[in-house]
C-alpha cells in the first residue's frame, strides 16, 4: 500500500510543532527508514499513519484513503506495528502473543477466552518457525525469552493478518548490535516476501544504510533529506543531527528524489 503525507502538521498544546508541513509519498513495497535525533518527529509521523495521533493540519492517505475515524477500523486491519520494547504480554506464552496480532479481526469473546480458531493457531506456528523460533517457544512465557527472541515474537505477531504496511518504531533499540542486525534482516525479508510497505524509525545509521531502500531524515519536524542510502553524506548528517532550532550556519541538505 502507498502512504502519502499531504502538508501534514502536528502541534502540541504547548505550541511545540512536532511535524511541520510534511509532504511525502512512500510507494507500495518500499522499505523506508526515518532518521533524526530524539524529538525530530519520527514517532509522531508513524503514529499519524495508524491514527494514534491526529494531524493539526494536512492529511495522511493510505492508497488514497484518508486516515480518519471512519477509515481506521478498516485500515488498522492492514497496518501492523513493531515496538521498541516488544509490546508483549510478559506472562503470556509465545503462541498467545503471536496470535494477539489477529485480535482486530476476531469476535470479542474469542479474544477474552483465548479460544482462537485452528487456522490462526496453525498460522502462528508457521510464522514462529519463519522467524527462527522453535516449537519449545510456543509454550514458554515471553518473559522467559531473550531480547532477540522476544523481538522475533513481535515480528511474527505483526504478520498475523498479512499487513500491507508495517510501522516499526525503533524496533532494535533494546537489542545488542548483532541481534539488532538479525532482527532488521528478518523484518526486511518477511516484508519483501509479502510485498509490505515498511516505515521504520532508527537511530542506527549503519542499519539504515544496510537495509533501507529510501531514507527520509527529519529535523524539528521537517524533511531535510530524502533519498537513497548511498546519497547520504557526512555533511548531510551534520544537518540531520544538529541541535537547536535549525541547521548549523551555512549547512544545507538538498532533498533528493527517491528512486
Amino acid at each position: 500500500m502507498e502512504i502519502r503525507f499531504e502538508q501534514l502538521s502536528r502541534t502540541w498544546p504547548d505550541g511545540t510543532r512536532a511535524l511541520d508541513g510534511i509532504e511525502l509519498t512512500i510507494a507500495a513495497g518500499t522499505f523506508c527508514v526515518l532518521l533524526g535525533h530524539s524529538g525530530a518527529g519520527k514517532s509522531t509521523l508513524l503514529r499519524c499513519v495508524n491514527g494514534l495521533e491526529s494531524p493539526t493540519a494536512g492529511a495522511v492517505l493510505v492508497n488514497g484513503l484518508r486516515v480518519d475515524r471512519r477509515s481506521l477500523p478498516l485500515l488498522r486491519k492492514r497496518i501492523a506495528m513493531v515496538h521498541q520494547h516488544f509490546g508483549l504480554v510478559a506472562r503470556g506464552s509465545g503462541a498467545a502473543n503471536v496470535m494477539a496480532g489477529a485480535v482486530s479481526a476476531l469476535p470479542l469473546w474469542r479474544v477474552l477466552t483465548g479460544l482462537y480458531p485452528e487456522p490462526l493457531k496453525r498460522k502462528a506456528c508457521a510464522l514462529m518457525e519463519a522467524v527462527g523460533l522453535e516449537e519449545a517457544h510456543l509454550r514458554r512465557r515471553a518473559e522467559q525469552l531473550s531480547g532477540g527472541q522476544q523481538q522475533r515474537l513481535g515480528l511474527a505477531r505483526a504478520f498475523m493478518l498479512d499487513p500491507a504496511i508495517i510501522l516499526a518504531d525503533e524496533p532494535v533499540a533494546s537489542l545488542d548490535p548483532g541481534t539488532g542486525r538479525e532482527a532488521m534482516a528478518l523484518l526486511r525479508r518477511q516484508a519483501r516476501e509479502r510485498g509490505a510497505t515498511v516505515l521504520c524509525s532508527l537511530h542506527q545509521l549503519d542499519l539504515a544504510r544496510a537495509f533501507a531502500d529510501r531514507i527520509v531524515a527529519l529535523h524539528r519536524g521537517r524533511v531535510i533529506f530524502d533519498g537513497r542510502p548511498e546519497a547520504l553524506r557526512e555533511r548531510d548528517l551534520a544537518v540531520i543531527y544538529a541541535k537547536g532550532e535549525g541547521a548549523p550556519a551555512g549547512a544545507t541538505v538538498g532533498l533528493r528524489e527517491a528512486v
